[in-house]
């Protein structure tokens, strides 16, 4: 929305001026549309834009300072209580929570969808085994877009709301089955009796002799960590698939560059990172001096801080809570690497240096121990990770 406001620019040692209208967002900081700035004959440089809004949204909103996090108004602890993923996909879609009519029908449309082609479940045998997962999931997530010629105009609303669908729907089933791959396990179908989180649960851990049981509690962590990671504003993969959305690629073709994006150390592989960092550190022991070599600069600390929040990560609230459920669930607070985790976290709590730089738990920190406590190997961390990552294709 513009305002009245204005702001002035004079360059050209004062010979020349122009105004540059003030926009009012719905929520947060005002903005100065600089749309006309290139009639100054200058170049605007902002680099990794933290001063720099991109495009309108009324998905999410962030305030790093205060540590808030919105999904369509909607604070991220309220959801993450009182939703599932699936609600969490329509209200990203729609602009709002379904009531229950609109829940089941939302979930029959999902489960329509959940199935591989066959054809497409071949392309899996083309991989190395020891292929990374994401380098699986990129290919596959690709190659969709060679199976469903009936939704790949991305300026069409219609095609783009089914390509949502099906990836909402597929991902997890690709995730999975990159994981058996992987593993030498044959492939397990998703059933269409389990809710989401336990459907992937299944997929990833059931086999033919031995049913995987899915624990509630277990099956909830994971559901958090889905509604966690579906948005988080205009971060590296959403931009790299609007960047290509804008090209006009198709949605499969874009949301499978935005995977490949989310496969670094510094985007969706932070989590990876902080169970490395941890099996490098050792033991209890080892902490103290980790820590003063993190103070000294020639240790890195991984999950700790954030760009964006300057107070403590919503999510890593949350992670904290579902962390301490998981590991009362699976009986494992005095499992070594997970005692390591905890006395990082103390220190991080507690020692000045880090209270200070604000270099508080975030979300990977926490949901890299949930993970790993229920038994899922790091390499699958970062598509976890992608297939709870909604990005949006307007």
């Amino acid at each position: 929305m513009e305002t009245n406001r204005k702001v002035t620019l004079t360059y050209n040692e004062g010979k020349d001026t122009t105004e540059f209208p003030v926009l009012k967002g719905t929520l947060g900081r005002d903005v100065v549309d600089i749309r006309t700035f290139a009639k100054t004959g200058m170049f605007t440089f902002d680099p990794g834009f933290p001063a720099t809004a991109s495009c309108e949204s009324s998905i999410t909103f962030i305030d790093g300072d205060k540590g808030y996090l919105y999904y369509r108004g909607y604070p991220i602890e309220q959801l993450a209580e009182q939703t599932d993923y699936p609600e969490v996909c329509y209200l990203l879609l729609n602009g709002e929570l379904p009531n229950a009519e609109q829940r089941a029908e939302f979930n029959r449309g999902i489960m329509r969808h959940n199935m591989l082609h066959d054809q497409l479940m071949s392309l899996f045998k083309g991989f190395r085994r020891d292929a990374h997962p994401m380098a699986v999931m990129v290919g596959v997530v690709g190659a969709l877009s060679a199976f469903y010629h009936d939704s790949l105009d991305i300026t069409n609303p219609e095609h783009r709301r089914i390509s949502a669908h099906r990836l909402i729907a597929k991902l997890p089933t690709i995730a999975a089955q990159a994981y058996r791959y992987n593993k030498g396990l044959p492939f397990s179908y998703p059933k269409n009796g389990l809710g989401y989180a336990e459907n992937f649960l299944h997929m990833m851990f059931s086999t033919p002799c031995d049913e995987y049981k899915v624990s509630p509690v277990i099956a909830r962590a994971m559901d958090r960590i889905f509604t966690l990671h579906a948005d988080h504003e205009q971060n590296a993969s959403t931009s790299t698939v609007r960047l290509a959305g804008s090209s006009g690629a198709n949605p499969f073709a874009c949301i499978a560059a935005g995977i490949a994006c989310l496969w670094g150390p510094s985007h969706g592989g932070a989590n990876e990172a902080v169970l490395k960092m941890l099996d490098e550190i050792g033991s209890v022991e080892n902490v103290p001096a980790f820590m003063e070599g993190v103070k000294n600069k020639t240790h890195k600390l991984m999950g700790f801080g954030h760009r964006v929040y300057k107070n403590m990560d919503p999510r890593a609230k949350i992670m904290k809570q579902t962390c301490d459920e998981v590991l009362n669930e699976l009986g494992l607070h005095n499992d070594p690497q997970f005692k390591l985790a905890m006395a990082l976290e103390k220190i991080a709590l507690e020692d000045p240096y880090f209270i200070e730089r604000k270099l508080y738990p975030n979300v990977d920190f926490y949901s890299g121990i949930v993970l790993s406590a229920i038994g899922i190997p790091v390499s699958m961390f970062t598509p976890i990770f992608a297939l709870g990552s909604y990005r949006r294709l307007d």
